[in-house]
């Protein structure tokens, strides 16, 4: 039987199988799925459910961050509310102290989070904020009882080793688009550094956090072709944000996502990327609304809670009662 000839529900069945005896999902079967009708969805969601139990289980990733450094960034990323070259209303600061550090990481474990990520704005940071940031994540990790996530803009293998060292597990950085669509986002650095950042942190032994943002003005394909490229490059958690435009970013007046499409975005990245962690974040208040819950029941794994780098989020105890309510544990 051709793809043509089959249902929905006929192919969703099949890639469902597939995947649980360990194949892969083909790209045309993604596109089509990509497609799904609103009469099919519930199957699809269902069937992404079932594959993300068989492979990941009830476990659910929490993860809490810091925004360490804000704004002054040089790069000039259109979503980017921190971006020096934009009219955007983020906060502007240096980085902050050792003891803000702290402080926010036993915040999270108290809170229930299993990850505390630290960001800082901008390409990379300079010699000595990156030695003073050393020294905070490894008081961290003496007196904090949670996992360490980092997020610092490009990576080389010396500082990798230096976080290594003090034991930040994760490294995050997104592709935030397909190589494609990249230069309608960002013209002050390649697609092809970001991977190449992405590959670094893989190749010094970090859990690679990388994925990206939805509503940017890409393609259905064009998604695809991101969620591809993490697939072939081996990326085991994958952040899936939705824009929520940013006052004075070239992107502030772009069109919002309809929550269906974003479910089926969501099912169709468990079925590209079966065995990784996938978050929905940024943006999924706003977004999703109250379908977050059916979100975390169409192939999601974890979520960002206590509010992103630029933007507020939900109270955490609201967050973690969906978190439980949608059958997980942290």
């Amino acid at each position: 039987m051709t793809l043509t000839d089959m249902t929905y529900a006929d192919l969703i069945h099949d890639v469902e199988d597939r995947l649980e005896a360990g194949g892969r999902i083909l790209r045309h079967e993604a596109e089509r799925l990509l497609d799904t009708p609103d009469a099919d969805m519930m199957r699809l969601a269902a069937a992404a459910d079932r594959i993300r139990i068989h492979f990941k289980g009830d476990r659910f990733d929490a993860c809490s961050l810091i925004n360490a450094r804000s704004g002054r960034c040089s790069e000039d990323c259109a979503f980017c509310a921190q971006s020096a070259r934009h009219n955007g209303r983020a906060d502007v600061y240096g980085l902050r102290t050792a003891d803000d550090i702290l402080s926010a990481a036993h915040a999270a474990r108290e809170a229930g989070a299993s990850r505390f990520c630290t960001v800082t704005s901008g390409g990379a940071l300079s010699d000595n904020d990156f030695d003073s940031l050393i020294e905070s994540l490894d008081r961290v990790r003496r007196e904090v009882d949670i996992a360490l996530d980092a997020s610092l803009g490009f990576l080389d293998e010396g500082r990798a080793a230096r976080l290594s060292a003090v034991g930040v597990t994760r490294y995050n950085h997104n592709l935030e688009t397909s190589r494609e669509h990249y230069p309608s986002i960002c013209s002050t650095h390649s697609f092809d550094r970001r991977v190449e950042t992405v590959r670094t942190a893989l190749e010094s032994g970090f859990s690679a956090c990388s994925g990206g943002i939805i509503g940017l003005g890409e393609t259905p394909s064009q998604r695809l072709d991101l969620a591809f490229t993490l697939a072939d490059l081996g990326v085991d958690c994958v952040p899936i944000n939705i824009l929520d435009p940013r006052p004075g970013t070239p992107l502030e007046h772009a069109d919002e996502l309809e929550p269906m499409e974003i479910i089926r975005t969501i099912a169709v990245f468990r079925m590209i990327l079966p065995t990784a962690t996938i978050k929905i974040a940024g943006g999924r208040e706003r977004n999703l609304g109250d379908f977050q819950a059916l979100a975390l029941r169409s192939g999601a794994n974890g979520m960002i809670i206590g509010g992103y780098l630029t933007t507020s989020g939900r109270s955490l105890d609201t967050d973690l009662k969906l978190i439980h309510q949608a059958g997980f544990r942290l």
